[in-house]
């Protein structure tokens, strides 16, 4: 049976959050060279910088002295000889019959976007205004330094006494899918098994007020072409009799939404919960909603976002404006990324669109489906004792009691994490706020949050040292 403590001992407590704040100026330096190793798992970019930064937080995890073990791995990629990109494996037996815990992060970025659209450059950490600007700053470079942090300064503190087993496990793939994920932890299931496991890869909410995320969205993403003709046609000597592609892509693509913006696919369900307040002013302050434009959607805003599908169209392949001319296209392809509502699997909301879009094609457009992309949800069971211990840690941590957040955004991997570790209580964290604008330009890390967020996870960590299983 387990015992919580309600809290370790005071000194313990006060040198650890001592040590933490004597680490900061180390842990930012230390983040600031891993905001410039431009780690993207995109084929288009130099994988060899993939290597470099794992192999950087190889290092980072080694001198910390809490690992008996620190090794750079990857897995095949599913249904496929090919290897994933390189993640590290970090991992440390517990002792005295303390309880193991599994912190997750990922060292792979976004693609950076057009360099002119960044204020100052993507790879080159830059400070101003309480912020650390650069790709990958927030999303989840700082995840993986709150980790390397906070064992820092528990390491520091407990000595021989730090009897908790860590595992430590950064993902050097999650922007690009987690293709081999599934793959790595068949293979390290011994390694990686744990009571709690800390994903800190979440966010807020907002950069004063801890977040513990208790519900996500899944996902389902596909690519879609919409055909109507077997070849180019002049648009004068056919336009008005003859459907082009894009006239039926549009057409077709409109049925998707109510008027109110509102997904209206039928088969795509929500979930009914309630959601704290949260204004207009907000919504529109956070995502930079410009003044003429409204949301869309109904009901409690948090709602639409937490617990309600969402259907983007995040690119298409026709011809270009700058080579625009006067001709009917044959084709139209289009990347359809759909959000799918707590509790609804991802295959059962893809098969709803696919449904929608094959009822609705236009004038018997050809449609054809590919590169099945597709995620489950995920809901926290929040009964369990780590559950316990992470609030109060955020609460210490932060100075501010906790929110239970839903997240609009998908962390699929966790239904692998949950298949192959049913028993380990789940706690998805993170160090972003609403503005720290991940996988967009100019994308920062509020330095306060940063620390608080370190804080936090020192305490985690230290008391579940007093914990006996």
């Amino acid at each position: 049976m387990t015992s919580v403590p309600p809290n370790a001992d005071p000194a313990v407590e006060s040198a650890v959050a001592e040590a933490v704040a004597i680490g900061i100026p180390s842990a930012l330096s230390d983040l600031g060279d891993l905001v410039r190793i431009p780690g993207i798992a995109w084929p288009s970019f130099d994988q060899t910088q993939l290597e470099r930064s794992a192999e950087r937080v190889a290092a980072l995890a080694t001198d910390t002295g809490v690992f008996d073990e620190v090794r750079v791995l990857r897995a095949v990629i599913g249904g496929t000889e090919e290897l994933g990109q390189p993640a590290v494996l970090a991992t440390r037996a517990a002792r005295g019959g303390k309880p193991t815990i599994l912190l997750y992060a990922h060292h792979d970025v976004q693609p950076p976007g057009a360099d002119e659209l960044w204020e100052t450059p993507p790879f080159e950490p830059t400070v101003r205004d309480g912020r650390l600007y650069g790709r990958g700053a927030a999303d989840d470079k700082a995840g993986i330094m709150a980790h390397i942090a906070s064992l820092r300064a528990v390491s520091e503190v407990l000595g021989d006494d730090l009897e908790l087993g860590v595992s430590m496990f950064i993902e050097g793939e999650e922007e690009y899918g987690s293709a081999s994920f599934a793959q790595f932890l068949s293979d390290n299931v011994d390694a990686l098994r744990a009571d709690a496991i800390v994903v800190a890869d979440s966010g807020n909410w907002d950069a004063t007020t801890p977040g513990l995320t208790v519900s996500l969205r899944g996902n389902a993403r596909f690519t879609l072409k919409v055909r109507t003709l077997d070849h180019a046609s002049h648009s004068g000597m056919f336009g008005g009799a003859v459907p082009d592609a894009m006239m039926a892509t549009v057409r077709l693509l409109s049925t998707l939404w109510d008027d109110d913006g509102a997904v209206a696919v039928e088969g795509m369900t929500q979930r009914d919960t309630p959601t704290p307040e949260y204004t207009e002013e907000t919504l529109r302050d956070e995502a930079g909603l410009l003044p003429g434009t409204s949301p869309i959607g109904r009901d409690s805003i948090l709602s639409r976002i937490w617990n309600k599908p969402a259907v983007t169209i995040i690119g298409i392949d026709a011809t270009s404006v700058a080579s625009a001319s006067n001709t009917l296209l044959p084709e139209v392809s289009v990347v359809i990324s759909a959000r799918v509502a707590p509790g609804q699997p991802g295959e059962e909301a893809y098969a709803a669109l696919e449904r929608h879009l094959r009822a609705n094609a236009p004038f018997g457009a050809e449609l054809t489906f590919s590169d099945v992309d597709l995620g489950n949800g995920f809901l926290v069971d929040t009964s369990g004792w780590a559950v316990e211990l992470a609030r109060q840690a955020m609460a210490d941590g932060y100075g501010v009691e906790p929110v239970d957040l839903g997240v609009g955004g998908s962390i699929p991997f966790i239904a692998d994490l949950v298949r192959e570790f049913p028993a380990a209580q789940i706690l998805v964290t993170g160090v972003e706020d609403p503005h720290a604008r991940a996988h967009s330009p100019n994308e920062s890390l509020h330095l306060d949050t940063f620390r608080h967020a370190i804080a936090t996870e020192a305490l985690l960590l230290t008391r579940m040292n007093e914990i006996t299983l």
